[in-house]
């Protein structure tokens, strides 16, 4: 190829954004620095040298109403998006998560671009619900990466290609991690107990999660002076939670960044999570977790008509029973949530079991196996080979 292999890269939150920027760098050792990136993405695609032309954050969003509301933004921001491709004419397009906004950039551009070859990387979960969304995916892209063992044959009895890749959570690389580190930059002695929270990566979760969260952490602060209170900040809502905390009654850390994040995880005693990827980094990290998750109210009784599982952490799913407990809904409440927690602030012998439960469902995941970024890579280039 005599010009830079040319790659359309679009993510739409958080964890594309960090799926993308892992397949961008496979990508770069492969081709010698001979690719380039165009597309939508957040702060870590904007380090691998993709301009994106919208603040990703735009297009986290969460709940039937909410997506009405923000309906002809998305749009918009899907025109202008396929619009990229007519511009820049890419060789391949791979389309990360974020199935709404994903399968319309699909679907345009198939018009606009009609012989680009399109990837999906992250299948939708099928197995647990909206099984159609098989057919609909292979009506709209060409090959399907998934990260879920089970998530391939679904897909190939719907007539579209699917390479099993690997979750890129099961790589964290948490040898860096100091939990001593952290707790020096809090002040915090070696054996403080800890408290790790991490409210979403969307504003609508800061929204609907971060009250119950923030009532859950007063109470174990009221009754625990010496507890310590750690709060993670993903970028997309950094200011919304540093905004939050500042008008907490009891002192809060809060932190940003995957080194302070990962360090918070090693250090904690216990976590309260926004259920999400988040989840399985926790459980990589050794530390044991209380879920939490809130939908709008019409949202969610949708959702349970159509949800084919009871559970909704991949650990979970994974284990087949709550090994981390999940609060959602009606239960996501400060005081369910803050008696999960005590009971496993208090009570060492548990932490440890659930820990070893957390463990025994990431092997059965896959961790130790191939990296996902690299498997992605390969089947990218061999797509863009099979074209040429």
């Amino acid at each position: 190829m005599s010009r830079p292999l040319c790659v359309m890269l679009v993510a739409a939150e958080a964890s594309g954004d960090d799926r993308g920027a892992g397949l961008a760098r496979a990508l770069k050792q492969r081709l010698g620095g001979r690719v380039r990136f165009v597309g939508t993405g957040g702060t870590q695609l904007a380090g691998e040298g993709l301009a994106s032309p919208f603040d990703m954050s735009e297009l986290s969003i969460v709940g039937l109403f909410e997506g009405v509301l923000a309906y002809p933004r998305i749009l918009r921001r899907v025109e202008q998006t396929a619009r990229i491709a007519a511009r820049e004419r890419p060789d391949v397009a791979v389309l990360i998560d974020s199935w709404g906004f994903t399968i319309r950039v699909a679907r345009r551009l198939r018009q606009l671009a009609p012989g680009l070859p399109l990837v999906k990387y992250v299948a939708p979960q099928i197995w647990a619900w909206r099984p159609g969304r098989a057919k609909v995916l292979a009506a709209a892209v060409d090959h399907v990466l998934s990260i879920n063992a089970l998530d391939a044959p679904y897909f190939q009895r719907a007539g579209l290609p699917a390479t099993f890749v690997g979750n890129a959570t099961l790589t964290l690389d948490l040898s860096g991690a100091d939990p001593a580190r952290l707790r020096a930059e809090i002040g915090a002695g070696p054996d403080d107990p800890l408290l790790l929270v991490l409210p979403g990566s969307r504003p609508g979760e800061i929204k609907r999660v971060m009250p119950a969260f923030e009532d859950a952490a007063s109470r174990l602060k009221a009754e625990r002076p010496n507890l310590r209170l750690v709060v993670a900040a993903a970028p997309t809502v950094a200011e919304r939670v540093k905004a939050r905390v500042a008008g907490w009654p009891h002192r809060a850390h809060v932190i940003e960044g995957d080194r302070a994040k990962l360090d918070a995880m090693k250090a904690a005693t216990v976590a309260l999570a926004c259920s999400g990827t988040v989840t399985t980094e926790l459980a990589l990290a050794g530390c044991p977790m209380v879920v939490g998750y809130r939908l709008g109210p019409v949202s969610y009784a949708i959702l349970r008509r159509i949800v084919r599982t009871k559970l909704y952490t991949l650990i979970n799913i994974t284990a087949g029973k709550a090994v981390a407990p999940e609060r959602i809904q009606g239960e996501c409440t400060g005081p369910v949530l803050a008696a999960d927690l005590a009971a496993r602030l208090d009570d060492p012998g548990l932490r440890a079991r659930q820990v070893a439960a957390q463990d025994a469902a990431l092997a059965r995941m896959g961790r130790g196996g191939p990296d996902p970024s690299e498997a992605a890579a390969d089947a990218v280039l061999r797509m863009v080979a099979a074209r040429t």
